[in-house]
């Protein structure tokens, strides 16, 4: 199983990857940070990062179960964002510590591979060891 370092090295793996980091969306601080940013400073990044996954993750028009007798446990996955020259995916990490962290992949737009790096950032989410 992947420690932080381990897990952004990974995601720096996929085609594409300009940075990553993982954040704690109730804080905003980042966690850990490689690559580049897209402003330059990653600790801004990672303030814009939670107020973003804030958003989603605790509004209710997000979160509400779909209808009458669905599952009433549901939960934001992951956010993607897309702009003329990139995307910037964040994926919610799971945690039996009740962590409120995001894992957060900004991708150039001409060279990644949204889908992949979806699959791929999913994968690292389970297998992150929060330490």
């Amino acid at each position: 199983m992947p420690g932080i370092d381990e897990c952004l090295l990974e995601a720096m793996l996929l085609p594409g990857a300009r940075g990553a980091a993982l954040v704690d969306w109730v804080s905003g601080l980042p966690i850990g940070t490689v690559g580049e940013s897209p402003g330059g400073d990653h600790e801004i990044t990672a303030v814009e990062t939670a107020e973003l996954a804030r958003l989603a993750g605790e509004h209710h028009v997000f979160t509400a179960p779909a209808a009458a007798g669905a599952d009433a446990d549901v939960a934001v996955e992951d956010v993607v964002v897309t702009t003329t020259n990139g995307y910037h995916l964040l994926r919610f990490v799971e945690s039996p510590l009740d962590t409120c962290v995001v894992a957060y992949l900004w991708l150039d737009r001409d060279e990644g591979n949204l889908a992949l790096a979806r699959l791929r950032m999913r994968s690292l989410a389970e297998r992150l060891v929060l330490v």
